[in-house]
């Protein structure tokens, strides 16, 4: 009996919970902001009451027919094997329906995938755990790659209200143009989903699919990989944010180096090949010469950002699949060696290329940094110009 009354009053405070905790839940489909959207929440809307309808019909026939034709109240049941008429009534009358349902579903269809003329072609592709944004129309560049700390992942530190759906560099779009998106990737599927904009395409590789926006009214919007792109696949999220045409331009004149005035020096920060980090790293300006506390310093700021994820903040990883750090051979072996596997990945492995995704200064630094934590000490400083020596060999 006791059990049952918890089991009662768990129900009843479900039931009578508050009410700003039933306004957060979501049970519809968002109307989103662009009118790829809008069309398709006017569809399902348009299918759902179709379908509502025909609940309806079906279930009052069918609660009538139990009522008022059982057994219990004398009916008796008609003999018949077939009846031409009925058959072709419910043949008929559904293919008419779902014929209707198909107009406007296909003019849906057909206006996602009109990418014609657009005012802006940016090219997506997906990483094993990131997202690379090249603008083809104006020379940007740059990786996005989730910034929620270490401490809230693994629950030793309060998480914020987007965790796990904030990055370093978010996209950034101009409202009310037309902007095309192709859509590809750099090692398994992805699939880049953005709810509000009314985009969910897959990313394949070798493919390029082509899908396209207009969004109505500027803001931030959130998405995520849709598709099970491996271990980290719940740390690959994706941030857009829309801004009028005048602060797009001024946010594409900063990335270019372009003087703008200071009221807009808060626009998001997306500087052409900087690392996805979180903090941002202090930026390191070539030189001849780094040190070893330098070097470690930075290396350090780039490997929580580009390797923890896979082999951990204490160089343990996660053997089979993420080898330890911590006394590799090829960490604690000749420097070359382990410079060509962090620029160049090994092939049928998780280890991806990282020699496109990061400059020399910083290559240098984490390949440093690798060498002298997790108590490896080879007293290794990797420099600058030996990472430019390797790109020249391949």
């Amino acid at each position: 009996m006791r059990i049952k009354r918890v089991a009662q009053c768990t129900l009843i405070s479900l039931i009578f919970a508050s009410s700003e905790g039933f306004a957060d839940l979501e049970f519809n489909l968002p109307e989103g902001v662009t009118p790829t959207s809008h069309n398709i929440y006017n569809l399902h809307m348009t299918i759902f009451w179709v379908c509502v309808i025909i609940g309806i019909l079906v279930f009052s026939t069918l609660i009538y027919s139990l009522i008022f034709h059982r057994k219990s109240r004398g009916h008796v049941p008609a003999e018949f094997h077939s009846h031409l008429g009925i058959e072709i009534a419910w043949t008929i009358i559904p293919f008419i329906i779902l014929v209707l349902m198909a107009i406007p579903a296909m003019k849906v269809l057909r206006n996602m995938h009109d990418e014609s003329q657009p005012d802006l072609t940016i090219q997506v592709t997906g990483y094993q755990w990131k997202w690379r944004y090249d603008y083809l129309d104006l020379g940007i560049h740059f990786f996005s790659n989730i910034s929620t700390p270490y401490d809230q992942i693994h629950g030793n530190a309060p998480k914020n209200p987007n965790y796990l759906r904030e990055v370093d560099h978010p996209l950034v779009l101009p409202i009310h143009k037309k902007i095309r998106f192709l859509v590809t990737s750099n090692d398994v599927i992805h699939g880049w989903w953005v709810r509000e904009l009314g985009v969910k395409q897959d990313a394949i590789p070798g493919f390029i699919n082509e899908n396209w926006a207009r969004i109505n009214r500027p803001g931030i919007y959130r998405g995520q990989c849709s598709k099970l792109c491996g271990l980290n696949h719940g740390y690959m999220p994706i941030v857009v944010v829309a801004l009028t045409e005048k602060e797009f331009g001024q946010w594409v004149a900063q990335q270019k180096g372009i003087a703008v005035p200071p009221s807009v020096t808060t626009l998001p920060q997306a500087t052409p090949g900087a690392p996805a980090t979180q903090p941002k790293p202090a930026k390191v300006q070539p030189a001849t010469h780094v040190s070893l506390a330098d070097s470690m310093k930075h290396g350090e700021q780039i490997y929580m950002s580009m390797c923890v994820t896979c082999h951990k903040p204490d160089g343990t990883g996660s053997p089979p699949v993420f080898p330890a750090l911590k006394g590799d051979p090829t960490v604690m072996g000749p420097v070359d060696k382990h410079i060509d596997t962090v620029m160049n990945g090994r092939p049928g492995t998780a280890m991806q290329a990282f020699k496109d995704q990061y400059s020399d200064e910083e290559l240098a630094a984490v390949i440093t940094y690798e060498r002298n934590a997790f108590g490896n000490n080879t007293g290794t400083v990797v420099q600058p110009s030996d990472i430019a020596a390797a790109r020249l060999k391949h």
